[in-house]
């Protein structure tokens, strides 16, 4: 089944120059997903085509108006069919924070549709009534909903079936499990002064595997002390429904 992805923005041209290249635009080439861009100018009434306004009770900033973005939504769904299941997603800074587990969930959906926002924010009717998912990619706030919603979309694409070459490469990255990703190495053995650990030249898969999880683990204890206590928590529990 191919993922559709539909993005309604007022600059689609920021989206589509991403999603045309690298591991997204191999998604879309191997059908495992279709990307659609909707101008939301476009659903704006003339003839000056605006899609923002003043808040009501006064303030800083603009808002982006609710009848673009509903008319916009609406055309998407006479497209794909009302029974079609589609999640509707809106980049934030007051959503809950988009996570692997997230990315997981949303790709296993059968439609998706990001509503770039921008300016001040986006009229509430349009969250309470077509949103269904409202996330933050981190603690700051940047001009429009567009690159937010491309980060998502990357985690959420590169999970498509056939996608990655190597679909186990996905399954050991950070947040995959419960610990970050550890070192990697390549060739050559030997750069400027710099070897790559014995350990891995010497073809004990089984003490390999021991040694990067040791590294997981030290990883994941010095730069996300929020992620080990979480681990140390699920490893006792496991330790103890084992013993009961």
């Amino acid at each position: 089944m191919t993922l559709r992805i539909d993005i309604l923005t007022p600059f689609p041209q920021m989206v589509e120059a991403v999603v045309s290249t690298s591991i997204l635009g191999r998604a879309a080439d191997k059908a495992a997903v279709s990307y659609h861009f909707t101008n939301l100018f476009d659903y704006a009434d003339p003839p000056h085509h605006k899609i923002d306004d003043e808040p009501y009770g006064g303030g800083a900033g603009m808002i982006l108006k609710p009848e673009p973005v509903f008319r916009a939504y609406d055309e998407v769904i006479r497209q794909v069919g009302a029974d079609t299941k589609t999640e509707v997603i809106f980049p934030t800074p007051d959503g809950e924070p988009f996570s692997q587990r997230a990315a997981e969930s949303l790709g296993r959906a059968e439609h998706l549709i990001f509503i770039c926002g921008h300016y001040k924010g986006v009229d509430q009717r349009v969250r309470d009534q077509l949103v269904t998912r409202e996330y933050s990619v981190g603690d700051f706030v940047v001009t429009g909903g567009e690159l937010p919603a491309l980060l998502m979309l990357d985690a959420i694409v590169r999970l498509q079936e056939g996608v990655l070459g190597t679909p186990e490469s996905g399954a050991t990255d950070s947040f995959s499990s419960s610990l970050l990703d550890g070192p990697h190495y390549t060739r050559p053995r030997q750069y400027r002064g710099l070897g790559v650990p014995d350990i891995l030249l010497s073809g004990d898969h089984g003490a390999i595997a021991r040694w990067r999880g040791e590294r997981r683990a030290e990883q994941t204890k010095t730069r996300r002390p929020d992620l080990w206590e979480k681990f140390l928590a699920t490893e006792k529990q496991v330790m103890e429904k084992e013993d009961g």
